[in-house]
């Protein structure tokens, strides 16, 4: 009669187990990419830390920059702009410009309506002198003349800024902000001795544009 098996598992080795235990745990260590120590910032977030297995690029010394080309957005405003444009509205600015005083639409336009009631527009630079400007000019009443239309420019914001009693107009012009007041300011002043019949000689239509001959300027 066979005996009866065993029903008592049998055991391995302790031996052999602790091998099996050491070759599963270099397996993991070669499979498992290693990964960087993270260093945590003070808001909670996670970065890695740099490591010291970093590329580098070499590059020739025989290589130079590229020269990068930049628009130019400067603007003239300046005299030359202005003679080049060679018209009444031009003038007009020039002598704001050398007054230097805001070159406002209402200061432009009062200086146009100031010109066209001294010599109409038609022939806005009769004798280079379109405000009939007596100072400088040489000649009484306003009568006289200027060597060109720049000199007459200079002439006439000089002689505003010059004399006390045209203290209102220039007023009106450092401010820019109305064509109207600084007409009023004009009409009490004495550039003209009619006063422009207080305001009833004087248009306020528009000035069209026109150009001044070129040896004028």
């Amino acid at each position: 009669m066979r005996n009866a098996p065993s029903t008592t598992p049998r055991r391995r080795p302790a031996r052999a187990l602790v091998a099996l235990a050491v070759a599963a745990l270099v397996g993991s260590l070669t499979v498992a990419p290693v990964l960087p120590p993270l260093s945590t910032y003070a808001n909670g977030e996670v970065a890695e830390a740099p490591t010291t297995d970093l590329q580098s690029i070499s590059v020739s010394s025989e290589l130079t920059d590229p020269s990068v080309s930049r628009d130019s957005y400067a603007a003239s405003t300046g005299p030359e702009t202005l003679i080049a444009g060679g018209t009444n509205h031009d003038w007009a600015r020039l002598v704001l410009f050398f007054g230097d005083w805001p070159t406002t639409d209402e200061n432009v336009n009062v200086v146009l309506r100031w010109m066209r009631q001294e010599n109409g527009p038609d022939n806005w630079w009769n004798r280079n002198n379109p405000l009939n400007n007596g100072y400088g000019s040489g000649g009484g009443s306003g009568l006289g003349s200027y060597d060109s239309l720049v000199t007459a420019a200079k002439y006439a914001a000089d002689n505003l800024k010059a004399r006390s009693f045209y203290t209102d107009i220039v007023a009106g012009l450092e401010a820019g902000t109305s064509a109207d007041a600084t007409a009023r300011a004009i009409w009490a002043s004495p550039w003209a001795s009619s006063h422009y019949g207080n305001g009833t000689h004087w248009s306020t239509s528009p000035v069209p544009v026109i150009e001044a001959p070129a040896d004028s300027w």
